[in-house]
């Protein structure tokens, strides 16, 4: 039986789809002040720091690393933080923070053929239908961008933050399939991967951070506290709570935020085929997952 949302539940819902949609926002102000590697890098470990500490005061043991978890730890370290955060970041200097947010909504539908293709899940009629309107939208998103490949950064900058949503998805499909595993432990460690990773990518191509304005100073400790730690504890406490459908809710908050945040704090100027590439991908999103967002109706009426 699916568990009945409290008033909390939803107050963590709106406040973890309030925090990652910011996040592009915040990206796009430590952009200012530091190169791509270096935001990702911070973002990555002040995060990892902050979800080890959180670990030791939550008294979460580290798991007994065999052959299998260890594998499954570093692929989905890379794919769910390294890399994701690389790419948005240095396809933030090219596009709207919105774009970023915007094509992030196309992670649930790229995860379904994922898991249709790699797992027991198999892709439903209806299910497909949703997964083709969301890639129909991704397709208006980039617009006539992709046409212009060789011909300046921007169409670069869109392709690599919709691999960066593709990315999510091969870690999402990757953690269902790993080992039993603490959430926060396992969040925490895969961080501490991508740390790893992007520590000597920033030193050799960037070089030591220097101490830059305030502004994106702020901008990359609130990316490495709020967005990973903050809002790990709360996904996780959501979905103990609530279940895994309910946190489904927030995939439908995050564009909306990033295009407010982009709009209203940094002025973006947002072509018409965004938001119709956002209606298209929201639409299809809600066919693919509609008996989820029927439960979830129906606990709340």
């Amino acid at each position: 039986m699916m568990p009945t949302p409290t008033p909390f539940n939803w107050f963590s819902i709106f406040a973890l789809g309030l925090i990652w949609g910011g996040t592009f926002m915040v990206v796009a102000i430590a952009l200012e002040g530091f190169g791509p590697l270096t935001v990702a890098c911070a973002r990555t470990t002040l995060g990892a720091l902050a979800l080890l500490t959180l670990m030791r005061v939550m008294g979460r043991p580290m798991p007994r690393f065999s052959g299998p978890l260890t594998g499954y730890l570093l692929v989905i370290g890379i794919l769910n933080t390294a890399l994701p955060f690389a790419l948005l970041s240095w396809g933030q200097q090219y596009v709207p923070s919105a774009f970023a947010g915007i094509s992030m909504a196309a992670l649930p539908l790229f995860v379904l053929p994922l898991a249709h293709a790699f797992s027991d899940e198999k892709l439903s009629s209806r299910q497909l239908t949703g997964v083709l309107l969301g890639f129909t939208g991704a397709i208006v998103l980039i617009g006539p961008g992709v046409l212009r490949l060789g011909q300046g950064a921007e169409p670069l900058g869109q392709i690599a933050c919709l691999l960066a949503s593709l990315s999510y998805a091969v870690s999402s499909v990757l953690t269902r399939r790993c080992p039993p595993i603490d959430s926060i432990v396992m969040a925490a460690l895969t961080l501490c991967v991508g740390s790893v990773c992007l520590i000597p990518a920033m030193l050799i191509y960037e070089g030591l951070p220097t101490p830059s304005d305030t502004r994106s100073t702020a901008a990359i400790i609130f990316l490495g506290l709020v967005p990973t730690a903050l809002a790990a504890l709360l996904r996780v406490f959501t979905i103990r709570t609530a279940g895994s459908v309910f946190m489904t809710l927030v995939n439908y908050q995050v564009p909306l935020w990033s295009v407010i945040f982009g709009a209203l704090i940094l002025n973006e100027v947002l072509p018409l085929r965004f938001f119709a590439a956002l209606a298209l991908i929201l639409f299809g999103l809600a066919i693919s997952q509609w008996p989820s967002l029927k439960r979830i109706a129906a606990s709340f009426f």
